[in-house]
């Protein structure tokens, strides 16, 4: 699959990986292990916290969030 093929959320991991060095993987474990639960929230925190743009931080949670039901 390429990044052209990536469709919703997961079409912005490529650029994420390129930008904060850090693997998806790592993103999504830091979300599943944050108090917060809500998807707003876990925005915000990592946008505060780690140095997220709004769209990479809205992406990962919204991949994360959907995986985990």
């Amino acid at each position: 699959m390429t990044e052209k093929d990536l469709k919703g959320p997961a079409s912005y991991f490529p650029s994420i990986e390129r930008k904060y060095g850090r693997p998806v993987g790592e993103w999504q474990e830091l979300i599943r292990s944050s108090p917060l639960t809500r998807h707003m929230e876990l925005v915000a925190w990592l946008k505060s916290e780690h140095g997220l743009g709004h769209g990479h931080a809205n992406a990962l949670v919204a991949a994360t969030l959907a995986g985990d039901e």
